[in-house]
């Protein structure tokens, strides 16, 4: 029998309420445009995502903090502003407009106000015993690493920037989990200019281990395009074939996988770098020449998000993409001149550290 084909999680509306975030305005329109520029649509099942219930998200989330959400949304309606409903969705599957995953139980932090990547990590252990996270974002997965902290049913591993100054601060190789939970988070601290090759050999390194240490049931992967060479963090120096790789070496485990987006601040690149990943996930090869295409109908950019906004207006509106992807117009994205500031020495310190860690696990 067929493999079923992988879910998208996909809706006109929630792609308008998630371009309509200030610090990635338009993104999840560019991102969806360019999948379906390359005619990745067709071999997805399109799930259109369900507002989450206040009991849904209080499976987290306590509930005076929610009620506080509440009413600050309420209060940016009544001001003629969407941006606040993108929080009450609950993308149930592959989304990559998705992973706000850096709130905590009672807080907002670094642009998240409603950590989705836990709620998914929570509705997946209904059915899955032990479920493992891993956060390739360029910033410390810190949300759901303290969510599930003091646990031996879900392990958080990361690997991330950490450097003094740079947010959150967390996420050593040191921080190993608490209680029950201690040895099940796992950190990978990485400093700047990092390119594919040695990326990849450390990624590869460390979930051979976790897999074979904690041996998953299911996988929660945030894919963050923020590492990738061109992005405004200015940090490491990764191209999307890189982050592939990574990918790939997880989804040949077959193992039930909710894969999410997450950082990545130059807009074109991290809708080339999804798109790509896309690929990865249904086994295409992609054209290096981006196709030309805009806006899909009834996605209508941040500026025409008001709620007094015509509904032909929405309609009608279409946003030209492809000039973005200039002046190459291509797909791949070419690494900087970035020196890498990850010593070998250092690198093999902080996996044998893990190593050892892992051990523990049982």
């Amino acid at each position: 029998m067929a493999a079923a084909p992988p879910v998208y999680v996909y809706s006109p509306e929630y792609v308008a309420l998630c371009d309509s975030l200030c610090k990635v305005p338009k993104r999840a329109s560019m991102v969806h445009s360019l999948i379906e520029a390359y005619s990745l649509l067709d071999q997805m099942t399109i799930v259109k995502p369900k507002v989450a219930s206040m009991e849904e998200m209080a499976s987290f989330h306590t509930d005076a903090y929610l009620q506080h959400l509440q009413k600050v949304m309420t209060v940016q309606l009544r001001k003629g502003s969407l941006s606040m409903q993108q929080l009450w969705e609950e993308p149930p599957s592959l989304q990559p407009s998705a992973c706000w995953m850096a709130s905590a139980r009672d807080e907002a932090s670094g642009f998240c106000y409603l950590n989705d990547a836990v709620l998914g990590i929570l509705r997946l252990r209904q059915k899955f015993d032990r479920v493992l996270y891993i956060d390739l974002d360029l910033h410390h997965g810190d949300g759901v690493e303290d969510a599930f902290s003091f646990t031996s049913k879900v392990m958080t591993v990361s690997l991330h920037k950490f450097s003094p100054g740079f947010f959150p601060g967390t996420g050593d190789v040191t921080d190993v989990g608490l209680g029950k939970g201690r040895y099940y988070s796992v950190n990978v601290p990485i400093q700047d200019g990092i390119q594919d090759e040695k990326y990849y050999q450390i990624c590869e390194t460390v979930l051979k281990e976790v897999y074979a240490a904690f041996n998953p049931d299911a996988v929660v992967l945030q894919l963050g395009a923020d590492t990738i060479a061109g992005d405004p963090m200015c940090s490491f120096n990764m191209t999307p074939e890189g982050v592939g790789k990574c990918l790939k070496y997880v989804l040949q485990w077959e193992l039930a996988t909710l894969i999410l987006g997450g950082g990545g601040y130059n807009l074109a690149n991290t809708a080339r770098c999804w798109t790509y990943l896309t690929g990865v996930i249904l086994g295409r090869t992609l054209c290096s020449e981006i196709p030309d295409h805009e806006v899909p109908m009834g996605c209508p950019p941040a500026s025409l998000s008001q709620p007094e906004t015509s509904l032909l207006t929405l309609l009608s509106s279409s946003l030209q993409f492809f000039t973005e992807y200039g002046p190459d117009y291509v797909l791949e994205i070419t690494p900087s001149c970035r020196p890498d500031r990850n010593e070998p020495q250092r690198i093999q310190e902080i996996l044998n550290s893990i190593k050892g860690n892992l051990k523990h696990v049982v």
